[in-house]
C-alpha cells in the first residue's frame, strides 16, 4: 500500500486557512452495490459509501449525512482514477479522468430527476517525495488513524492516492465539501500524531489547494487554485 498520503498533513492546511442538512433520501440498495471495479466505490446497507481503499466501517462515509449536490458528487467521484503515470508531477487537471467523473454526475442527476445547483468544493492535492530510508507500513498506520477522524468530521467525500515513483515521488489528493470542513478535519490528534511523525520523513513535501466548481445542471465544470 502507498503510504505518503495527504491526511496526516491536513492538519498543516489549518495554520493557514481561516475557520469559518438537508438529508438526502437514498433509495434502499443491495448490500455492496458495485459503483466501479474495485472496492472503492461500493455502497453498504443503502447509504455507506466506501469513498477510500479503506474499507472498514469506520471509514465509509453515510451519504445521508450529505445534501444532494455532495452526495451525487461523492458517489461520481468513485469513477476517478489516473489517466497518467506520472501523477506525481503533472498538472493536476490533467492527472485525472475527470470528464467521466462529471459525465457520471450528469447520469446520476438525470436518474435521480435532480435539479443540480451550482456548487464549488475544496480539493487538496499532496505532492510529495519520501527517501528509501522511511518505512512505508509505519506511515501507513497513521495515514489510516487520520483517514477514519477525517470521515468522522464530515463532509470528507473522496481519497486517492498513488503509489511513489522510481523517485519516490507521489501523489494524494482529497475532496471536500467545504474548505472549512478540511480544517476541522485535519484537527484531530491523529492527525496532529501523523503529521509530528512524518514531517522528518519526507524530503520534500508540498500542498495544493484547488477548486472544483460543478455549474447549473451539470452544464460546465472546471478546476481552478483555490483563492
Amino acid at each position: 500500500m502507498a503510504v505518503d498520503q495527504v491526511l496526516p498533513h491536513l492538519a498543516d492546511i489549518s495554520s493557514n486557512i481561516p475557520r469559518g442538512k438537508e438529508l438526502l433520501e437514498v433509495s434502499t440498495q443491495e448490500i455492496a452495490t458495485p459503483l466501479s471495479d474495485s472496492a472503492d466505490g461500493f455502497i453498504r446497507d443503502g447509504h455507506f459509501l466506501v469513498q477510500s481503499p479503506y474499507t472498514e466501517q469506520e471509514h465509509l462515509l453515510d451519504l445521508r449525512t450529505l445534501d444532494e449536490e455532495n452526495a451525487l458528487l461523492a458517489q461520481a467521484l468513485t469513477r476517478m482514477r489516473s489517466l497518467r503515470p506520472d501523477y506525481a508531477t503533472a498538472p493536476y487537471a490533467e492527472t485525472f479522468n475527470w470528464n467521466e467523473i462529471i459525465e457520471e454526475l450528469t447520469r446520476l442527476v438525470r436518474e435521480r430527476g435532480h435539479r443540480w445547483k451550482e456548487t464549488s468544493f475544496f480539493v487538496v492535492a499532496f505532492r510529495s517525495q519520501i527517501p528509501p530510508t522511511t518505512v512505508y507500513e509505519d506511515l501507513g498506520a497513521l495515514d489510516k488513524v487520520a483517514h477514519a477522524e477525517a470521515i468522522a468530521s464530515g463532509g470528507f467525500l473522496k481519497y486517492w492516492f498513488g503509489h511513489p515513483d522510481k523517485d519516490g515521488r507521489n501523489l494524494a489528493t482529497c475532496v471536500w465539501r467545504s474548505q472549512e470542513e478540511a480544517v476541522q478535519g485535519g484537527a484531530g490528534r491523529g492527525h496532529r500524531k501523523a503529521a509530528a511523525a512524518t514531517r522528518s520523513l519526507y524530503s520534500h513535501w508540498k500542498i495544493d489547494r484547488h477548486r472544483l466548481i460543478v455549474r447549473d445542471d451539470v452544464k460546465s465544470w472546471e478546476i481552478i487554485d483555490w483563492e
